[in-house]
């Protein structure tokens, strides 16, 4: 029984993902402004301004700093407005009584109607005690399959546009300014290279936000929540904390910030601790790269199976807190608003899509490009080092190498590769864009005028585009339009990676991505929310799981002779 001195969690309401960005959005700008919100509950107001309510806004105009949140607050209620099609007040009204329908359908029985409506109809199956949680992985399945075989064109067409046209008017421009060998490396090998190695994976990414955007504007993600309540009670959770972990296949970081919408503290710890083994976007480039290098046409299955892993993973990683340090202190109801469906608005898909792709791409030119200048320092440190295991980069790596070893990756490079994707999973890819690239970007055989280049930038894009509509028609039963005999084209790196790596080598990395310690901003997160003790004990658990799952994959494969 809880404590009478313990303080009685607050109900709260989710509004959802794009609604909880802005309302958090809000709230950090009152932090940053010192804005002092009186007898209002933070939370509530912000929704309020959001709503723009008009005794509110009066209020809050006479207040210090008041404008201020005034203008952020209509810009935020704007925005939603831009995404969602509806004011903002109309959307909070139609969350509430989403709520209040989940309330009514879980908790009354009531005889049932002639009149059936066509949510009723899609919902017995969706929904459905056995067919919910197979139509949900059937779901996701198609949505990998199609991120990889109808982004393979695109991805190609990137490749070639970075390591080709774009390398080459570098190369060019170091000429004309009569640059220097080791600028010539340092800008070729290192940030070419590894920002490069990541950006040709954007044209996935779009996709896989916008099927995303497809799922949760069309309302299907709360039935995902609701299907997934059954067996999150096995981990002592509820389908509520599934919507965080369905967030986390984008990025873990707003995830663990949406745990704030769950009312007990243990079930938020439970849920955040369990959020980082969700498959996010920054490990897709690893996946792609992995996946068409080693797995061909199974590529999009193999993918798929890293997020299914993930997920099971979870649930295991669950009962074992449950049983041991995160006992549950009291059993809660779980209520989820049922939305009825609607067709999702294409302006707001489109904006999810290019929000979420623009902060990848402005963390390519960001993070990943510092990441790539240090790469390439200590690639070369000792300055004129010959052989990269030489290197201060190589000397560490290489001793830390003995412990990937029964992994079926021991080599420095992995090694190396993989401490760096502490900072951010998509700089595993640039690392080792620099390491197995290194000194392999040559000028063509054959110059080439601008004019040129820009008419084999625009051809690729055009056909690119033509196979990719080809690849998506082909879905429909009876339609065909592949030719049997045609590959998507290999990347340099994933050329590069089939020296080093086997098909069972290959799985036991994806594997080990897939569980390893998240990213510092990951864990930066847990830490701001729950405090360094839980940031450390995530980072700790997850690299003790993924070196013993990627054991068993490596070494179980070794027995069935499989590598």
């Amino acid at each position: 029984m809880r404590s009478s001195s313990t303080p009685r969690e607050l109900f709260r309401l989710d509004y959802g993902g794009k609604f909880e960005r802005e309302i958090a959005r809000l709230l950090a700008s009152f932090e940053e402004i010192n804005f002092d919100s009186g007898h209002y509950p933070k939370r509530w107001l912000a929704i309020k301004l959001l709503e723009g309510d008009v005794d509110i806004v009066e209020r809050v105009q006479a207040m210090p700093n008041g404008e201020s949140v005034l203008a952020l607050a209509q810009k935020g209620a704007e925005h939603l407005k831009s995404m969602l099609g509806d004011d903002v007040d109309l959307l909070t009204a139609d969350r509430r009584y989403g709520y209040i329908n989940g309330v009514v359908r879980q908790s009354l029985q009531r005889p049932r109607l002639d009149r059936i409506t066509l949510t009723d109809r899609i919902d017995d199956i969706v929904t459905h005690k056995w067919l919910g949680l197979p139509f949900f992985f059937a779901v996701m399945y198609l949505i990998f399959r199609l991120v990889i075989d109808v982004s393979s064109p695109f991805l190609d067409w990137t490749d070639a546009v970075i390591n080709g046209p774009i390398a080459n008017w570098i190369t060019l421009f170091l000429n004309l300014i009569a640059a220097p060998a080791w600028m010539h490396s340092l800008v070729i090998d290192g940030i070419v290279a590894g920002v490069g190695g990541v950006l040709v994976f954007v044209p996935g990414l779009l996709i896989l936000y916008f099927f995303l955007a497809l799922l949760e504007d069309s309302g299907y993600m709360s039935r995902a929540a609701f299907v997934m309540d059954r067996f999150m009670r096995i981990v002592g959770l509820h389908g509520k904390s599934f919507i965080p972990m369905i967030l986390g296949f984008g990025c873990a970081v707003p995830a663990i910030y949406a745990t704030r919408t769950i009312a007990s503290r243990r079930d938020r710890v439970l849920t955040a601790l369990l959020v980082p083994l969700m498959s996010c976007s920054a490990r897709l480039p690893v996946y792609v790269v992995f996946g068409l290098a080693f797995f061909g046409a199974r590529a999009g299955t193999v993918i798929w199976a890293m997020y299914a892993l993930g997920i099971v993973v979870a649930m295991v990683a669950g009962m074992v807190f449950t049983r041991t340090i995160l006992k549950p202190d009291v059993s809660s109801a779980f209520v989820l608003e049922l939305p009825p469906y609607r067709q999702p608005a294409i302006k707001s898909v489109l904006i999810h899509m290019w929000e979420n792709t623009r902060e990848f791409v402005r963390k390519a030119g960001t993070v990943i490009f510092a990441a790539s200048f240090i790469m390439w320092l200590l690639l070369n440190m000792p300055w004129g080092v010959n052989n990269q295991r030489d290197s201060y980069f190589g000397q560490a790596s290489n001793m830390i190498a003995p412990v990937f070893a029964p992994l079926g990756f021991g080599d420095w490079q992995t090694s190396g590769a993989l401490v760096t994707g502490f900072i951010a999973k998509e700089i595993v890819v640039s690392s080792m864009s620099q390491i197995y690239l290194n000194g392999s970007s040559t000028a063509p055989v054959e110059p080439t005028t601008f004019t040129e280049d820009l008419a084999s930038i625009g051809g690729g894009f055009i056909t690119a585009g033509i196979d990719s509509g080809k690849i998506l028609l082909s879905i429909l039963p009876g339609v065909d339009l592949i030719p049997a005999d045609s590959q998507s084209e290999d990347t340099a790196l994933s050329t590069a990676l089939r020296e080093h790596f086997t098909p069972l080598s290959a799985m036991s990395l994806l594997v080990f991505v897939l569980l390893y310690v998240p990213c510092v901003a990951t864990l930066g997160a847990i830490k701001h929310e729950f405090g360094t003790s839980w940031a450390v004990t995530s980072a700790i658990y997850q690299t003790a799981v993924a070196w013993v799952v990627a054991f068993v994959v490596y070494q179980g494969g070794r027995l069935l002779g499989l590598g």
